[in-house]
């Protein structure tokens, strides 16, 4: 795995595209993908958005698979391989190895809560010595609102002291600026990444010496965000910013996954897109046409 890519500021959770029996729709899938990645927006497929958790592990590798096969560079892949059960953290970590990816995007796991630092570090520890390679490249996933497991800065130091050359990064997507700096500032120093979990931090991430960000958003929004991304220490930083976080508040009027797909939808001309998998539900009619206006009045536009 290279520890760099071309850009590697801003990745996004590729949302997943399902056929009418909610198999994965391969097709379209490549053709989103590639779309990101003509936008220079890495691929941080089977993430929170990527609706990763409902599918299963044979999807994920078929998946992944269908991207390299379609020519899509192990550069700009960081698929999201964090399981709850050991096993499969192993599988999805060695086949993203065999695929040729930047790294791996790794959720602690999720389903028992209030656990120990002892018990998530001897998980990771574990992940990495079944995996048992050096280019392994793991980028942690804090996300304490939906897994309600927290990556503390103890763990990290701690997991970076015995496996340094190994974790490499972190998406915070706590939400909270405060802990994203302090992770900047207590790991950012010796190479080791820290993204922030959306774009409304991308440009104090970028000042303050962090990577960038990866953002559900950058499925819709990409463009702009690597904008930003690229020339943060321009005069009108400040308002891409903004206008960034314009966008962003749109989306998140409703839930996040519907709406995206349902942007991707329009812009595609394919109401085939709008299908999620249960238990989430796509918008309705209404919604739709709600959130197509608002976005024409922001003059929006994939």
């Amino acid at each position: 795995m290279n520890s760099s890519s071309a850009s590697g500021k801003v990745w996004s959770p590729v949302v997943t595209p399902f056929h009418e029996d909610l198999s994965p729709d391969l097709r379209r899938y490549i053709e989103h993908c590639q779309w990101l990645v003509d936008n220079d927006v890495g691929l941080a497929v089977f993430g929170t958005n990527s609706e990763a958790n409902s599918l299963s592990v044979s999807h994920k590798q078929q998946l992944l698979d269908g991207l390299v096969e379609a020519g899509i560079p192990g550069n700009r892949l960081m698929p999201g391989t964090g399981s709850c059960a050991i096993e499969d953290a192993v599988t999805l970590s060695r086949h993203a190895l065999e695929a040729g990816c930047h790294g791996v995007l790794m959720l602690p796991p999720f389903y028992y809560k209030n656990v120990p630092d002892e018990g998530l570090y001897r998980y990771f520890a574990e992940v990495v010595e079944r995996v048992g390679d050096a280019a392994l490249k793991i980028y942690l996933y804090h996300i304490p609102p939906v897994a309600q497991v927290p990556i503390s800065l103890g763990l990290i130091e701690r997991l970076r002291k015995a496996y340094p050359e190994t974790f490499v990064g972190i998406k915070d997507s706590s939400g909270d600026w405060d802990n994203t700096r302090t992770m900047i500032q207590q790991f950012a120093g010796d190479g080791f990444q820290v993204y922030a979990g959306n774009e409304r931090f991308l440009l104090q991430t970028m000042r303050e010496g962090g990577a960038g960000c990866i953002s559900a958003t950058a499925n819709v929004n990409g463009r702009a965000i690597v904008a930003l991304a690229r020339q943060w220490q321009q005069s009108d930083a400040d308002q891409a910013q903004l206008a960034l976080n314009a966008t962003r508040e749109v989306f998140e009027g409703f839930p996040m996954i519907p709406a995206l797909k349902s942007a991707i939808a329009d812009f595609r001309d394919s109401d085939d897109w709008c299908r999620v998998r249960p238990p989430l539900v796509a918008l309705d009619a209404a919604q739709r046409r709600q959130l197509a206006t608002v976005l024409d009045e922001h003059g929006f536009s994939m």
